[in-house]
C-alpha cells in the first residue's frame, strides 16, 4: 500500500515527464493539488473509469495483482485514499505563526441537475469541499466569473482567470476547483546586500543576467555520483516544509539525466537516512514562474482516457443515468523565490553513491534545475517545477 507521499511525488514526476514531451523552459505544477482534484472525481467515479483514476495513486502492481477479486481491490484502495486525503487536508489546514499554507476545495454545480446526496456528503467528509449552486444553464458566464472570483481570492490574489472566456458554458454541469497556497519564509534568510547580478546559462552558448542570491551556511546536501547532479535542501520557517534543488553538474547535463530519474529515486534521495548535513555555499536566482496547462492531454498520455470521453466517462456515483464526463481539466501555478522566502499557489480545475568534499560545498544554480517543495511530515510534495530561464 503506497502512501498518499510516495503516490503524489510518483504521479508528479510521471507527469512532469509528460509535460516535458509538449513544452520546453521553465515547468510548474502542484502534484497535491491535481491529485486532490482527481480524487474528488475517483469519488463519483465507476468501473474502467474509476481503475484508470486509480493509476494516480497506486502503481501498476498494486493494481495488477489478485485479477479476480479486482473490484473489490479497487474499492478498498479508493476507500484508503480517501482516508488519507481526509487525514491530509485536515492537518495541512490547521493554523501556524510560522507560513501561509492553505488547500481549499469547493464544487460548482448547475442549480438545476441533481446530484446524489451521498456523493455530496462524501465529498465534504473527505476533501471539506461543498457544492455552491450556480446557473451554468443561464449565467454561465456569470457563474465562470463567480469561480476564479474565489479562486483568486483562496490564493492571495496569485491565481487569476483559471477560467478564461467561454471555457463554461450552457452545457456545463460540474465545475471541481482545488487551490493550493503557500508562503513561507526560509529558515535562514537570504541577506539582500549579498545578492549580485550574475550569468544564468540556458544552454552553452546562451546567458541572460540574473540576481543572484548568497549564502553559505549548514544543509542537507547529497552528491549522485552515478548522476553527476547534486541535491540541497532549503528548509522554510519550523522545518515542516523544505525546497529541495537537483543540480546537474553540466550547464546542458538535466536533459540528459530526466530520464534515469524515477520517483522512488527521488524519495529516496531526499530521505533523512541519504542526505548529509554539509557547510554549503548556495548560489540561487531570484525566480518566478507562472505557467497554465489543460491537462486532458498529458493525463490521456498517462492512461486517463474514459473519464474525457463523452459515450465512456462512467460518473454513475455522481448522479442518476449520469452522462457526465471531463471537457477539460485545467491547472494554473505561480511560484516567485526571493530572499525572504517563497510564495506558491496553483490551481486545477538506483541508489546512487553520496561522495564528499572537504571545507564546503559549492551548489550555483547558474544552469537549468528542477526543485520542488514538500511536506516533510506526509513526504508529499506540494509543489513541482523546472527553472530553465529564471
Amino acid at each position: 500500500m503506497n502512501s498518499l507521499g510516495a503516490a503524489s511525488t510518483r504521479f508528479g514526476f510521471e507527469l512532469f515527464k509528460k509535460l516535458k514531451k509538449t513544452e520546453d523552459g521553465n515547468a510548474f505544477f502542484s502534484p497535491v493539488g491535481i491529485s486532490t482534484a482527481i480524487g474528488m472525481i475517483l469519488l463519483g467515479a465507476q468501473g474502467n473509469t474509476a481503475r484508470q483514476l486509480q493509476k494516480v495513486f497506486y502503481s501498476e502492481k498494486d493494481t495488477e495483482s489478485s485479477r479476480e477479486k479486482a473490484e473489490e481491490k479497487v474499492q478498498r484502495h479508493t476507500e484508503e485514499i480517501h482516508h488519507q486525503f481526509q487525514k491530509f487536508l485536515t492537518e495541512i489546514n490547521k493554523p501556524t505563526s510560522d507560513y501561509e499554507l492553505s488547500i481549499a476545495n469547493r464544487l460548482f454545480g448547475e442549480k438545476t441537475y441533481l446530484f446524489f446526496q451521498k456523493y455530496l456528503d462524501y465529498v465534504e467528509k473527505y476533501y471539506l469541499a461543498t457544492l455552491e449552486p450556480v446557473d451554468f444553464l443561464n449565467a454561465a458566464d456569470e457563474s465562470r466569473k463567480k469561480i476564479n472570483s474565489w479562486v483568486e481570492r483562496q490564493t492571495n490574489g496569485k491565481i487569476k482567470d483559471l477560467f478564461p472566456d467561454g471555457s463554461l458554458d450552457s452545457s456545463s454541469k460540474l465545475v471541481l476547483v482545488n487551490t493550493v497556497y503557500f508562503k513561507g519564509q526560509w529558515d535562514r534568510e537570504f541577506k539582500k546586500e549579498d545578492t549580485r547580478e550574475e550569468q544564468f546559462w540556458l544552454n552553452k552558448t546562451t546567458s541572460k543576467p540574473v540576481q543572484m542570491m548568497k549564502q553559505r551556511h549548514s544543509f542537507n546536501f547529497t552528491y549522485l555520483e552515478g548522476l553527476q547532479a547534486k541535491i540541497l535542501g532549503i528548509p522554510y520557517k519550523n522545518n515542516d516544509l523544505s525546497m529541495f534543488l537537483l543540480l546537474p553538474d553540466d550547464i546542458d547535463g538535466l536533459e540528459k539525466i530526466i530520464d534515469r530519474i524515477t520517483p522512488e529515486l527521488l524519495i529516496e534521495w531526499t530521505s533523512p537516512g541519504h542526505m548529509e548535513e554539509k557547510n554549503v555555499s548556495v548560489h540561487l536566482p531570484r525566480f518566478q514562474v507562472e505557467k497554465t496547462y489543460n491537462l486532458k492531454d498529458a493525463l490521456g498520455a498517462m492512461g486517463i482516457t474514459d473519464a474525457f470521453r463523452e459515450n465512456q466517462a462512467d460518473f454513475s456515483g455522481m448522479s442518476a443515468g449520469s452522462r457526465l464526463y471531463i471537457k477539460e481539466f485545467r491547472h494554473k501555478s505561480f511560484v516567485v523565490v526571493t530572499e525572504e522566502g517563497t510564495e506558491a499557489a496553483a490551481a486545477t480545475g538506483g541508489t546512487m553513491g553520496i561522495t564528499s568534499i572537504p571545507n564546503y560545498e559549492n551548489f550555483h544554480c547558474n544552469h537549468p534545475f528542477l526543485f520542488f517543495i514538500r511536506h516533510n511530515e506526509s513526504n508529499s510534495i506540494l509543489f513541482f517545477g523546472q527553472v530553465s530561464s529564471p
